[in-house]
C-alpha cells in the first residue's frame, strides 16, 4: 500500500524533539525503543514551520508570494530576502531585485470575521502586479485558527480566471502544526507535488539528477557540488533555490535524486521514488572527509559510476591530506561544542574528527533514525558526550557551554561568544564549506578562531546574558518532562 505522509514530522516513527542527556544513554534507549516522548515545562522559543516553507521557495525566479498572516509573521522574509539578494550578486546579476511578497495583514477583525476577502484581494494583486507563473500562499497560526479554507479559495480563484492566470499553490505551514521546524520544508514540497508536478509520466532523461538544496547553501558550494556531479557525467537540476516553473516541472524526468541537507528533502525524495520511480541517495551533508566520500559514492551508485567516483576520491584525498595534517596539528585534542540544524550539527561533528578534535556536546533540533546512525558513529570516536535535542532553546545551550567549557563553539555564536568562548560556524551561505576544498577552508577558519580568542574573552565581562547564577548551577534538562 502506498505510504501517505502528513507533512508533520512528529508522525514519523521514533522522532523526538525534546530530549537531553549522555549520547550513549540516548543511543541505547533509541536502539531498545524505550525512549519516551517528552515536553518542556518551560520553552524559551521555537522556530516555526512558516520560516522554512518561505525560505524553501522564496528565490523562485517566476513566482510571487502571499503570506496569509498578521504583519509580524512576515518578518521571516527578511532573512530569506537577504540570502536571495546576496545570491543574485554572487551569480553575476547586475540589477538585483527583492522577492515579490504580499502580506494579507490579518488583524483583530479578521480573526473574528475571517480573512477570506483579504486573501482573494492579495492573490489578484500579486497576479496583476508581478505577472508570475506561480503564486505561493503561506498559511500561518492566525489563518489556521480562523479556519479560512485556503485550498477552496485558491481553487475558486484558479477556476474563475483565464488559462494564463498563474498556478496558485497553497502551502500549509501553520506554526502550531509541528514543533519540528523541518516540517516546513515538507509542507512546501507536498504543495509542489500536488500542484506543480506533471500527473502524466515523463520520459526519463539519462544522467539528469535532482539536486535539492536549502537557501543556506552558498553559490560556491553549488558550483562545487555541480562540478563533482559533472565528473560522474550527471546534469544537475538544482532546486528549489533560484529555480523556476520549468525546472520544477522537470523533477519527474530525472534519473535520480540527491540532497545536500539531511532533513531538507528526505521525505519528498521518498515520495518521488514511490510515485515516479526516481531512486535517491540517502543523504548526508558533504562536509568533512567522511561525509563527502559517503555523499558522492551514494549518488554514484545510482548512476552506475562508482569506480569513477572512487578514483576521484582517492585523488582528492592525496591532494588535501598534507594541508589537512597541518591543520590537525593546530587543532588536535581541542574540545568542541556544536549547535545547528540536524544536517549541519552532525556534519560538523564528523568534520572535527578530520582535525583530531574532541566532541563534548551537541545540540540538534530532532533525534530520529538518521540521527541515531550518526550518534552511534560518533560514540565510537568520542565516547560519551552531551546531546541536547532542542529547537531554539538557548537557555539550555548556555548552561551546557558554561558547564562543559569547550575550547571552541561551532554554531550560531552570539550566546556562547558572550561567555568568552571562541566561536565559529559551518553555516556560511557566502563562502565554500562543502567538498574537499571546503574541508580545508573550515579547518583554517576553526584554527584561526581557536588561536585568536581575544575578542570574545574581552567581550564576556561586559556582555550580559539574561540568566542568574542559579540557572548555571542547575541541571540543563530540568524542564524536560518525559510523557
Amino acid at each position: 500500500m502506498a505510504r501517505t505522509y502528513s507533512g508533520i514530522r512528529e508522525t514519523r516513527p521514533h522522532t523526538y524533539n525534546d530530549l537531553g542527556g549522555g549520547s550513549q544513554r540516548l543511543a541505547l534507549g533509541f536502539h531498545q525503543q524505550c525512549l519516551r516522548h517528552a515536553d518542556r515545562t518551560f520553552s524559551q522559543g521555537l522556530q516555526c514551520q512558516q520560516i522554512n516553507s518561505v525560505s524553501a521557495v522564496l528565490s523562485m525566479e517566476d513566482a510571487a508570494f502571499v503570506i496569509h498572516s498578521p504583519q509580524g509573521c512576515s518578518g521571516c522574509v527578511a532573512m530569506g530576502a537577504d540570502g536571495y539578494r546576496v545570491g543574485q550578486a554572487h551569480r553575476g546579476v547586475r540589477l538585483i531585485k527583492s522577492p515579490r511578497v504580499i502580506v494579507t495583514n490579518l488583524d483583530q477583525n479578521d480573526v473574528v470575521y475571517g480573512g477570506e476577502k483579504k486573501l482573494r484581494e492579495a492573490v489578484r494583486l500579486a497576479a496583476e502586479r508581478y505577472s508570475p507563473k506561480m503564486i505561493f500562499i503561506f498559511t500561518s497560526c492566525a489563518s489556521g485558527i480562523i479556519g479560512d479554507d485556503v485550498d477552496a479559495i485558491a481553487a475558486d480563484l484558479q477556476a474563475a480566471q483565464k488559462a494564463a492566470f498563474p498556478v496558485i499553490i497553497p502551502i500549509h505551514c501553520d506554526g502550531f502544526r509541528s514543533k519540528v521546524c523541518a516540517s516546513g520544508f515538507d509542507a512546501a514540497f507536498i504543495a509542489i507535488q500536488k500542484f506543480l508536478l506533471p500527473k502524466e509520466p515523463q520520459t526519463k532523461v539519462d544522467g539528469l539528477v535532482n539536486l535539492f538544496a536549502p537557501t543556506s547553501i552558498s553559490y560556491k558550494d553549488q558550483l562545487e557540488i555541480e562540478r563533482m556531479l559533472g565528473l560522474l557525467g550527471a546534469t544537475v537540476n538544482y532546486i528549489p533555490f533560484y529555480s523556476s516553473y520549468d525546472k520544477i516541472r522537470r523533477i519527474t524526468a530525472a534519473q535520480a535524486s540527491t540532497s545536500i541537507c539531511k532533513v531538507f528533502a528526505d521525505e519528498f525524495m521518498k515520495e518521488l521514488d514511490q510515485t515516479y520511480g526516481i531512486p535517491f541517495a540517502h543523504t548526508v551533508m558533504p562536509i568533512g572527509i567522511r561525509n563527502t566520500d559517503k555523499w558522492l559514492i551514494g549518488i554514484a551508485e545510482l548512476l552506475g559510476k562508482t569506480e569513477r567516483a572512487r578514483d576521484y576520491i582517492d585523488r582528492e584525498h592525496k591532494r588535501v591530506q598534507p594541508r589537512l595534517n597541518e591543520i590537525k596539528e593546530r587543532l588536535q585534542g581541542k574540545r568542541v561544542f556544536i549547535c545547528g540544524g540536524t544536517g549541519r550539527s552532525f556534519a560538523a561533528a564528523a568534520l572535527i574528527d578530520d582535525f583530531g578534535m574532541k566532541l563534548v556536546g551537541l545540540e540538534t533540533p530532532t533525534y530520529d533514525l538518521d540521527a541515531q546512525i550518526d550518534v552511534e558513529y560518533l560514540n565510537g570516536i568520542h565516547g560519551d558526550y552531551v546531546i541536547d535535542v532542542a529547537n531554539m532553546q538557548p537557555f539550555e545551550q548556555v548552561n551546557l557551554v558554561s558547564r562543559l567549557k569547550p575550547d571552541v563553539f561551532i554554531g550560531v555564536p552570539s550566546w556562547s561568544a558572550r561567555l568568552g568562548v571562541p566561536t565559529t560556524h559551518v553555516l556560511d551561505p557566502k563562502r565554500p564549506t562543502m567538498g574537499y576544498d571546503g574541508i580545508l577552508y573550515l579547518g583554517e577558519k576553526i584554527a584561526d578562531q581557536v588561536e585568536n580568542p581575544g575578542f570574545n574573552r574581552k567581550l564576556a565581562p561586559y556582555a550580559r546574558l539574561p540568566y542568574k547564577q542559579s540557572w548555571y548551577d542547575s541541571d540543563a534538562f530540568k524542564f524536560i518532562q518525559e510523557g
